[in-house]
Parts: structure tokens; sequence; C-alpha cells
């Protein structure tokens, strides 16, 4: 990659690991420091739009939303300032954190920009049966459980396929989890803006605030910091969409997404040159496997958060 734009390196470009899907690198020059990020060519979970989510992050910053600064942007590479702060660990922030995450979410849906519009969605995969005799026969760790679950992964897409979204359709980030915010004196700063699109509002609302009111399972659920989101996106002038699946649906469909790539990559037992190590990939999976059937059992109780 070619980062001469950036200044004169002061010291070598190192990695960040810890990026689910793409490869992070810290690059301090005589301009600054900066966060460079190499995208997953190998395995996208839908294209990349580049031009799109560049503008958007450019106007976010121009509105002040707490972010890195975007400097720029093509297929291969993402370039922005670097932001010193905290990790948020996966477990339940604080009310006052979760309120500003919905204000900010708020503020983000109410940006005024062009976005290309998208082509339509195939329907979600159901190769399960097939990935699983495959994981049994290559002797996956993970793979007995994977098979002892298939029915309940066919019963996850066709719920996706099938759940009725209410709308408002929102241009918004898509993907705010712990692992893509920062804590800087106590406050939230966005990052990881790659994903970022139009979506249901109740999947954005109901993504965002379980992910921030959770820890690693769904046994340590905090209605108080999950209600703090909703609440922060309402004093931002936000309006709520009415309850029901369609909250959950999104999350649902996007770890089920990245939990069948992941087992993808574990099955050619190869490592790729781009995306996750191979062990990160493991872990995934692994996860996938045990949660998405917990997640999905407790549709019920997560539905009962809203009321």
């Amino acid at each position: 990659m070619n980062l001469s734009q950036l200044g004169e390196p002061i010291r070598p470009m190192i990695r960040v690991h810890g990026g689910f899907a793409n490869r992070t690198y810290r690059l301090d020059t005589d301009q600054g420091s900066f966060a460079v990020k190499e995208l997953n060519l190998v395995d996208r979970r839908s294209a990349y739009h580049v031009e799109d989510v560049f503008r958007l992050e450019r106007a976010a910053f121009a509105a002040g939303i707490p972010m890195p600064e975007p400097i720029s942007a093509d297929q291969h590479t993402l370039v922005h300032r670097w932001v010193e702060g905290e990790t948020v660990p996966e477990a339940p922030v604080s009310p006052a954190y979760a309120f500003e995450i919905g204000e900010i979410l708020a503020r983000i849906h109410a940006l005024d920009v062009a976005w290309t519009p998208a082509s339509v969605e195939e329907p979600t995969p159901r190769d399960w049966p097939e990935l699983a005799a495959r994981a049994v026969a290559t002797g996956q760790p993970w793979a007995d459980e994977l098979a002892s679950h298939v029915e309940t992964f066919l019963a996850i897409a066709h719920v996706v396929d099938t759940c009725e979204r209410p709308g408002p359709v929102v241009l918004t980030h898509k993907d705010i989890h712990p692992w893509n915010l920062l804590a800087r004196e106590g406050r939230p700063v966005v990052l990881d803006w790659e994903l970022s699109g139009m979506l249901d509002l109740s999947g954005e609302l109901g993504s965002t605030a379980l992910s921030l009111a959770k820890g690693p399972g769904f046994d340590n659920i905090k209605p108080a910091v999950f209600r703090s989101v909703l609440d922060g996106y309402a004093a931002g002038g936000g309006a709520l969409p009415p309850p029901g699946p369609s909250w959950f649906v999104f999350m649902i469909d996007g770890w089920l997404g990245h939990t069948r790539r992941n087992i993808l990559r574990c099955l050619t037992g190869v490592e790729a040159s781009t995306g996750p190590d191979l062990a990160l990939s493991h872990e995934v999976a692994r996860n996938g496997v045990h949660g998405l059937p917990d997640l999905f059992g407790r549709l019920p109780e997560l539905e009962a958060l809203l009321l």
C-alpha cells in the first residue's frame, strides 16, 4: 500500500490485533499518527461502497459525531487519524454511556447524505447440513455442536428471511458494538464505519442496545442500560419504531453470516492473506455455533425488553 501522502514514517508500521474482519495497523509519521486498515478482500459479506461510506464519514465528522477523522479511502485501504482511548469491554456499559450512544444514533440518522441504492439481497444461505457434514469429516473442534443444531440454524435462516421490518429505513453505522467503540474521558468514540448503509431502524436500535446492555452471553442483560440507549435516541430527536422481533433479527442475521464466513475459513484450514487469522476464525465459529441457538431461543425474553 502506498501511504507516502501521510508523511515520513518515524518508526515501522505495527499491526494492531483484534479485528474480526479486517487488519489494522498504526502508522506514526512526521504528520501525526494514523490507523491504516487493510480491507478483507477474500470473503467480505457484501461489496464495500467506498465512496458512499467515506461521504457519510466526512459528513458525520463535520457534524461533530465523536469518531476518528477520515483521511482517505479506496477499495483496498482505509485511513483515519489515530484516536487514543480506552477499549470498551464486552460487558454492560454505564447508563450514561448508553444514553449518549442513543443520542449519537439520532444525530447520524438526521444527516442528509446521498447513498447509492443497494442491489436486492439474496436469500439467507441454507447450506447448514452440508457445512456440518464437512465440519465433522474434517474434525473441526466445534463440529459435533454444529451438527446437533442444524435444524435450529435452518429455522434461524427462515426467520431472517421472513421477519417483517416495520421501517423506517435509515442511513446508519450498522455495527455499533463494544469492539467498535472507545471511551475517551468516559464518553463514546465510534469506530469502524465500513459496514454503513441503509437499515431498518428497529434493527439498528435493537442490535446496538442489546450489545451495550449485556456481557459475552445473554445471562447478564441490564434492562436499564438497554432502555438508556432508547431514551438517548428519543432525547436526540429520534422516534422509536413499534416493538417486535424485527428489533433483534438484524443482529441474528449479522451473527449468522459472520459465523458462516468464518466456518468456511476454518474448513479450508489455510491462513488467508487478509481478514482474521485462522485461530480467530475458529473462535468466531465456536462462539457462533454455541451462541446463536441461545440467542434465537431467547427472542421472547428479548422482546420483553421493549415493553
